[in-house]
């Protein structure tokens, strides 16, 4: 299929800046096969059945936005400084992370950037655009410098429009983040409360967490028009024995087991062999495109995505091109909000 096949025009004024607030208060568009109705967040315990199971990631997403100063003494120059922008990506196991560096050009691999009294990092080295740096502090020195000086990492389509600040970081995590690694939120699960999941329990639907930290990959642009061309972005994740068990108990028992966003539906597809599901720990890389058999999802919980992008691909997979199409349109006649701080969607594939 060809790239063209995911695009559509998005008003402007669709996109989301600040979520819904209270958070279960957004609009969920409920898709049963081509059947489309308005309903709310808060609606779920009427809509799902007793013995549904869903899939929660558990991630956490750090302040990984750092704004730093590069110090520099020259014969020439004399005592210069330059503001410098890191966003961390990912965790190396040298202790190192990946990140980028804004302007690249205007360190040096050996330099130091200094982002507080207490937090500071060396560049080690760079290739393809990303730096590799080493900070000065490790496991909970390092947590607590980066919580007091760091910013969320907003999705550039909200960064573009205005800064993170102190609300984000309550609003751009999840109520149950645990492992902390994700420079991205799950955002389907960004709709939930403790009295939400109170009444879903009281309904008899049940709760799995798995762990996928996602990357700042999530947001990559797909530039091949081929789309069997792309390359995804890898990220790690962990379907523990337990969790396992779990899902494939809700199955064998013919319960629904739905994910709460595509994170948590890339994570059990990974990790389900012959239909059955397994444990799984590491980076997984699965494409999810139209034509892709799905073993273990009975549906996704999800907000709406950006043009041209693999979470459409993921989504016309689930449902159908023709369906999402027709889901989208809807969404926007109906002045559904868009992206991350969005609504939401529940999307249940006919059976047929």
């Amino acid at each position: 299929m060809k790239l063209s096949d995911f695009d559509f025009d998005l008003p402007e004024h669709l996109i989301a800046t600040r979520p819904a607030r209270p958070r279960t208060s957004a609009k969920l568009l409920l898709a049963e096969g081509a059947t489309i109705s308005d309903r709310i967040v808060a609606d779920l315990p009427q809509i799902l059945q007793p013995g549904d199971r869903l899939v929660l990631n558990d991630t956490k997403v750090i302040p990984a936005r750092l704004s730093g100063t590069r110090h520099r003494v020259s014969a020439d120059a004399g005592a210069t400084a330059a503001r410098i922008e890191v966003t961390l990506l990912e965790p190396q196991a040298d202790d190192a992370w990946t990140a980028l560096v804004k302007p690249l050009k205007k360190v040096r691999d050996g330099e130091t950037i200094i982002f507080s009294d207490t937090l500071s990092a060396q560049m080690i080295s760079r290739a393809d655009g990303q730096a590799r740096l080493r900070f000065n502090l490790k496991g909970d020195d390092f947590d607590a410098a980066l919580a007091a000086v760091g910013a969320m990492p907003l999705p550039p389509y909200i960064a573009a429009k205005r800064p993170a600040d102190e609300a984000d970081k309550d609003d751009y995590q999840t109520y149950w983040a645990r492992h902390a690694g994700a420079v991205a939120a799950p955002t389907a699960s960004l709709h939930f409360d403790g009295p939400l999941l109170d009444a879903l329990a009281a309904r008899g639907v049940q709760f799995t967490h798995v762990t996928l930290h996602v990357g700042a990959g999530t947001f990559l642009p797909v530039k091949v028009d081929d789309i069997s061309d792309h390359k995804m972005h890898a990220e790690w994740g962990e379907v523990t024995p337990e969790a396992a068990a779990e899902i494939a108990a809700t199955k064998a028992a013919g319960g629904r087991v739905i994910p709460v966003g595509t994170t948590a539906l890339r994570l059990i597809e990974s990790a389900a062999h012959g239909g059955q599901m397994q444990p799984w720990r590491g980076p997984t890389d699965i494409f999810i495109t139209p034509g892709f058999e799905f073993q273990i999802a009975d549906g996704l919980m999800t907000n709406f995505h950006l043009p041209k992008s693999t979470l459409m691909m993921l989504v016309s997979a689930l449902m159908g091109v023709d369906t999402i199409r027709a889901i989208y349109a809807h969404a926007i006649a109906n002045e559904y909000r868009f992206f991350s701080y969005g609504d939401s969607s529940l999307l249940l594939p006919s059976k047929e």
